[in-house]
């Protein structure tokens, strides 16, 4: 069996994730629960992490652009 390197990003915690919204923590806890936008996070037990890469394509998938 080959032996091969993770690649894993860290892992982003709520307040992080807020904090990088603008959002209060109560409100990512909400969206969660209510499945209000589709932003994926990791559950382990009773910790919920964010991958950096994901809030990355939340913020440019929700980025709203000038017409032009």
């Amino acid at each position: 069996m080959e032996n091969t390197p993770l690649n894993l990003e860290r892992l982003l915690t709520t307040d992080e994730v807020a904090e990088m919204l603008g959002i209060t923590e109560g409100t990512l806890r909400t969206w969660r629960c209510v499945k209000r936008y589709p932003l994926p996070y990791v559950k382990a037990g009773s910790k919920v992490r964010y991958r950096a890469a994901d809030v990355a394509k939340f913020i440019d998938d929700h980025t709203v652009k000038p017409a032009t």
